[in-house]
């Protein structure tokens, strides 16, 4: 079944209802569905498209931006109507991109080309990059996120364990009934192709066999809590812990691992905190397990790591959709500790995950005195259900 996400709906209406005024730049990881969202678009929108990728293109050859840009003024003109729609896919890909579509841009502006831009991409970083240093003031942008507990169960009809254990990649959705298959596809088309694509060809990566052991290690201990001096003793070759906290920043812009920062009123402390990993979809952990969804199912202690593990990416796939209302940590003051802290302007909430028999610690009364929040909540069965918060819109808690 394919199903439109909310952002359709966002992007439809500027780009069929506004006048020409700004880019429109969809960025978010791979395989979440930013290329149908904008064949989706082609089809309903009643206007002259022309839609190209960049994927295979030299990256050198800016120069193809410009020709692309041309043959859509040219459909435009020739319909006659008064609005054309030039999409690229995977501009990131292309050195220079951002002067070039400013170049473009700009022209069509002084000209009063009607002509709207929509552009693709997968790395958030280099996107970045060059929107601010070229196309200040010319562009919005929409995060396309990992989907959802309820985007899955809607086109995959899965359950809430199914979820937990495969993740929500919807090109992946079709293999779960052979897991060996499922995880050869979730490492070799995703994993190794965003680490090698997104990150290792277009940034700056001394130690590329680093960031890959780093991102096997945070899979393996996401949830956890491990300070830079315990992981530089996991890994070969580990260089410093400015290094390690740099290739976790690359890793977390290409939508795969993140490493939450301790919540404290101190800015610096936060900074310098241990980090927790959390990948940003269970299929990362998954793929990467030697055990099979019933084995780990049918232990409670290990099935509530993957509990936990995916309220971990359904807090932290709302905050990249939000990034400037919400914001997420967690909490450790000695032995007590609180799984997640959400964050939303001044308003603090306290999360901790306790799935089947298990009885939250004192964690949450330590929390709640030192910490002031506005509340506390638990995910288990003496709290909310664990099935229902995966299909909460956290920013509806506060």
């Amino acid at each position: 079944m394919l199903i439109e996400r909310e952002q359709k709906v966002i992007i439809a209406k500027r780009i069929e209802h506004e006048p020409r005024q700004f880019i429109q730049v969809i960025h978010g990881p791979r395989q979440v569905g930013k290329t149908t969202l904008a064949q989706q678009l082609v089809q309903t929108i009643p206007l002259p498209v022309h839609f190209v990728s960049a994927d295979l293109v030299a990256a050198g050859q800016s120069s193809w931006i410009s020709q692309q840009w041309e043959i859509a003024r040219l459909k435009l003109r020739k319909t006659g109507q008064t609005d054309g729609i030039l999409i690229i896919d995977e501009i990131q890909k292309i050195q220079n991109w951002s002067e070039t579509v400013k170049h473009e841009w700009d022209n069509d502006t002084r000209n009063q080309i009607p002509l709207k831009v929509i552009l693709l991409g997968s790395s958030r970083l280099l996107l970045q990059q060059g929107l601010t240093e070229s196309l200040a003031g010319r562009f919005e942008t929409i995060y396309l996120g990992h989907w959802s507990y309820t985007e899955t169960k809607e086109a995959f009809d899965f359950s809430p364990e199914q979820f937990v254990w495969f993740g929500g990649y919807p090109g992946a959705a079709p293999l779960i009934t052979d897991e060996k298959r499922w995880a050869r596809y979730i490492t070799d088309s995703l994993i190794e192709t965003s680490i090698s694509k997104d990150i290792v060809m277009l940034t700056r990566v001394d130690k590329p066999a680093l960031m890959k052991q780093l991102f096997e290690l945070g899979c393996g201990f996401s949830g956890q809590i491990l300070s830079y001096n315990k992981i530089m003793g996991q890994l070969q070759d580990a260089g410093n812990t400015t290094t390690l906290a740099h290739y976790l920043h690359l890793l977390d812009t290409a939508g795969l691992l993140a490493g939450l920062e301790k919540f404290s009123p101190g800015k610096i402390r936060q900074r310098a905190s241990s980090p927790k990993f959390q990948v940003h979809n269970n299929a990362l952990l998954t793929a990467q397990q030697q055990s099979d969804f019933e084995q780990v199912s049918e232990n409670p202690k290990l099935w509530g790591r993957w509990v936990e593990s995916a309220i971990g990416t359904h807090l932290l796939n709302h905050t990249h959709t939000h990034t400037q209302t919400l914001k997420l940590f967690y909490w450790r003051q000695g032995n007590l500790e609180i799984d997640f802290v959400l964050q939303h302007g001044e308003l603090v909430i306290g999360i901790e995950v306790k799935s089947g028999t298990e009885q939250p610690g004192s964690g949450m009364e330590a929390f709640k005195k030192l910490c002031n929040p506005c509340k506390v909540l638990l995910v288990g069965d003496s709290g909310i259900r664990w099935q229902e918060f995966l299909e909460l819109d956290p920013l509806e808690l506060f």
